[in-house]
Order: structure tokens, then sequence, then C-alpha cells
């Protein structure tokens, strides 16, 4: 469901592997209010740090939440994987977070996560070449 979302909406994305699974317990970053995750990839690439997390809303929300019948929080944590020689671009690692998703017949609703890794760039678009940049 995702995908499709990703697909339709960015078509110029190259997504990595999806791994699904319950999530470990992290200290909470500070999370801001996003209709499009591309916000909070923009900003990863932006911080000094590498990093930047939302609270996902809208549409994708919908499409992720809407058909389970959930009203938790969906969260989003993106990380710099590496940054590549063309400036603006880096692997980023998107960390999807949600509390109370059930699981299978006769098993308790619990957290659940999906991660998934792309190339991408300050404009839109996957690098024209992913050559790591020099240094740490």
């Amino acid at each position: 469901m995702l995908i499709s979302c990703l697909h339709r909406g960015w078509p110029a994305m190259v997504a990595g592997v999806m791994l699904f699974g319950g999530s470990s317990a992290v200290a909470q970053p500070v999370r801001v209010a996003v209709t499009d995750p591309r916000q909070v990839m923009l900003a990863a690439l932006r911080s000094a740090d590498g990093t930047a997390s939302g609270d996902i809303k809208g549409d994708l929300y919908q499409a992720m939440a809407g058909p389970l019948g959930l009203s938790t929080p969906l969260w989003l944590d993106v990380r710099t994987l590496v940054r590549y020689r063309q400036p603006g671009c880096a692997r980023l690692l998107l960390h999807f977070h949600q509390e109370g998703v059930p699981a299978s017949v006769g098993q308790p609703a619990g957290p659940r996560t999906m991660d998934v890794t792309m190339n991408y760039c300050r404009d839109g678009k996957p690098p024209a070449y992913a050559i790591p940049a020099e240094g740490p």
C-alpha cells in the first residue's frame, strides 16, 4: 500500500528494502506534523546530524491506518545512511512506526514498523550517481 502511494506521488524515487516487525524502545524525538514524508526527508538532508522526525497526517495516514481502523499516530523517523558527492543527495532510511496495530489472528495488537531505504536529493530526484562523499 505504501509503495503504491509512493509510486503515484513520487515517480522519481527509488525504494529500497522493506522490513516489517516489532520495534524496540528508543528515546522519542521531537515530531512535527506533516502531510508528506518528503518534508521529513528534506529536513534530514538539511540537518547537521542527518536526522528528522515527523507525525504523518492526511492521505498517507488514511492509506496506511484507515483500512485497519487505527487512530494511533503514525510516526516517521528519517536517518541519513550515507551522503553522496552530488550536493544535497544521500541514502536515507525511512522508519515508519505505529502502535496498536492488529497482528495475526489470536495475537495481541502491538507496535509495527516498516523501514524503507532510498537514494534522494533535495530536488526530489534520485542522484545521478551514488558515489559516497569523502570523509567520515
